[in-house]
Order: C-alpha cells, then sequence, then structure tokens
C-alpha cells in the first residue's frame, strides 16, 4: 500500500487485453482521456458492484464533462469472465465503462504493473471466489499514475478529486490533488465470500 500512497515506484504501464466486445485493447487506445481503472471480478458479491455503482454515477453526476474520463473494469477472473460476459456486465453500470479480460498471464501482468493482489480461493462448495485488493486507480491522460481512491469511495468524494484534472493546464502538468494523505487512509477492504 505505501507503493500506491506515496508513489515510491511506477504504478500503471503497457497491456494488452481484450474489451467486452472482443477488441484487442492497449493502453495507447486510451491516451488523451483521464483513466479510472478498476479491477475485480463479475461474480463479487458486493464490493467490485458497489464501487462500480459508484464510478458509474460519479461519470453522470459530471454530464458532458465526463467525457474527458474513460472508466475501466478489468477482471481478476478471465476464466469466467468473457468478453461476452463483460458485455453484459459493465453496461449496467455505466454505458462507457469498458470491460477488459484477457488470458490470466496478461490479467496478473496488469495487475502486477498496478499493484493489485488477487488469488483464488477454493470454496467447499467446489467453487471458487477471488480475493483481491480492491482500489479504484486514477491515470492522467499520458498513462500516468495520479493515485486511488480506497474502497467504498462516494461518486462526490471522486469528483472532488477528479475535477481539477479535467482541465488541461498551460504547462501540461496537472496538479496532484490526490497527494492528500487524508484521501487513502483507509485500508484496503477485499471481496471474500459470505460464510
Amino acid at each position: 500500500m505505501d507503493v500506491l500512497m506515496w508513489n515510491r515506484e511506477p504504478v500503471g504501464g503497457p497491456f494488452g487485453l481484450l474489451d467486452h466486445e472482443g477488441r484487442a485493447r492497449t493502453q495507447d487506445d486510451f491516451r488523451g482521456k483521464i483513466l479510472i481503472v478498476y479491477f475485480g471480478f463479475a461474480a463479487c458479491p458486493d464490493v467490485c458492484p458497489t464501487d462500480l455503482t459508484e464510478i458509474g454515477r460519479a461519470l453522470t453526476l459530471l454530464g458532458p464533462d465526463g467525457e474527458a474520463i474513460q472508466p475501466i473494469f478489468v477482471t481478476l477472473d478471465p476464466e469466467r469472465d468473457t468478453a461476452a460476459l463483460l458485455a453484459e456486465y459493465v453496461p449496467s453500470f455505466h454505458p462507457r465503462l469498458i470491460g477488459l479480460t484477457g488470458s490470466p498471464e496478461a490479467i496478473r501482468q496488469m495487475a502486477d504493473a498496478y499493484k493489485v493482489f488477487f488469488e483464488k480461493v477454493e470454496r467447499p462448495d467446489g467453487g471458487y471466489t477471488i480475493d483481491h485488493s480492491a482500489f479504484i486507480y486514477l491515470m492522467d491522460r499520458s498513462g500516468n499514475y495520479l493515485g486511488f481512491f480506497p474502497p467504498g469511495t462516494s461518486a462526490e468524494r471522486m469528483l472532488a478529486i477528479i475535477e481539477p484534472h479535467l482541465a488541461r493546464p498551460r504547462n501540461g502538468q496537472a496538479s496532484n490533488s490526490m497527494d492528500r494523505a487524508d484521501d487513502r487512509t483507509r485500508l484496503p477492504s477485499r471481496c471474500r465470500p459470505e460464510k
């Protein structure tokens, strides 16, 4: 978590995945947009849908200004979360949300670049769930890390941090309003199966 809070190592990087319409996507497809990146899985019972709902609500509240932002959902469960399943799942949160899936290796590479913890956890009934960290990442128009929101961040709080980044500053550098420790003091929650 220190890496994310204090920007001690690079966060983010190149990736190659498939979107929910089956198209190949890389980081270059999103240059020029502010990115909200979220890692999770469609069968998550609570944390993922709650955070995705707040992301969608933030974009709706922004109205036309929200066009400068591209929300991305990256599955941590490519075995179940196919492009077809994501095509049904992501529009329920926002029409512009893009779902990404791919090989387990490609997912692991992107998750590692974003410092995402995740692991498959077998359940007694023979099924499985994915235990994972649940940060919401904010990336600038060049794909550089601006900061993160902890799980459970409201749409209104997201807007307070995102809105200063919507205007293109003259010198090409946005002020980093994410550098306030109070924005990142909550510890990560994880998706866990209900007992």
